[in-house]
């Protein structure tokens, strides 16, 4: 089985469930952390961290270097018999380029930056600092009226528009305002706020019945 975590719904998998779940049918576990690596866990080792658990629990581990690591490529991680098959059978890797040396060089200034190995605490505060802000970000989304998916400690924030018509104008208006009080102002003017636990802070723009936005 192959599980995203968090996906870009913004959910976390339940991990601990799905591992009986192999143990009970003797599966093989596939596990993306693009999106939790770096990111998620008390020191950003992804969900097999966030849950306490085993990484030998996980039999193929797969995660990106072009987020959390500002890098480029990506890993499996897994026994050694199954990363020497994949070097020798996978297409990806027999006819792909080696990674240049300043990106595997980033990749690694930024493990260690996380591990601690820099000598410094950069790296635990920025994970610490990203879990921080991402629990605040949805708690203001919410208080505002919007309706945002996914588990509280998910970096990946999904807030819902739903009319792909606002998709564009909700973009261009963003651009160069603060995020929470753009996030306020456009939900009011394009009417995107469709909780039905909070009040808009702008009730005049409801009074709007033309959205085109000004060249």
């Amino acid at each position: 089985m192959s599980l995203l975590a968090p996906s870009m719904e913004g959910s976390i998998v339940r991990l601990p469930e799905i591992v009986s779940l192999k143990r009970k049918y003797k599966a093989y576990l596939y596990l993306d952390e693009a999106h939790s690596i770096g990111a998620v866990g008390a020191t950003g080792r992804g969900v097999v961290e966030y849950f306490g658990m085993n990484p030998d629990d996980v039999d193929v581990l797969m995660g990106t270097f072009t987020k959390s690591f500002g890098a480029a490529g990506g890993y499996i991680a897994g026994k050694k018999d199954l990363v020497d098959f994949l070097r020798t059978h996978s297409h990806s890797a027999v006819y792909a380029t080696s990674m240049c040396p300043p990106v595997a060089e980033q990749i690694i200034r930024a493990m260690k930056c996380l591990m601690g190995l820099d000598g410094t605490t950069q790296g635990l505060q920025r994970v610490q600092k990203l879990g921080k802000n991402t629990r605040y970000f949805r708690r203001r989304l919410h208080e505002m009226g919007f309706i945002v998916y996914g588990n509280d400690d998910s970096p990946v924030v999904p807030l819902l528009l739903y009319m792909p018509g606002k998709i564009g104008a909700f973009a261009r208006r963003g651009l160069g305002e603060a995020v929470l009080n753009a996030l306020d102002e456009l939900g009011d003017f394009l009417q995107l706020k469709y909780s039905r636990y909070s009040k808009s802070a702008h009730p005049e723009l409801y009074e709007e019945t033309r959205f085109e936005l000004e060249d």
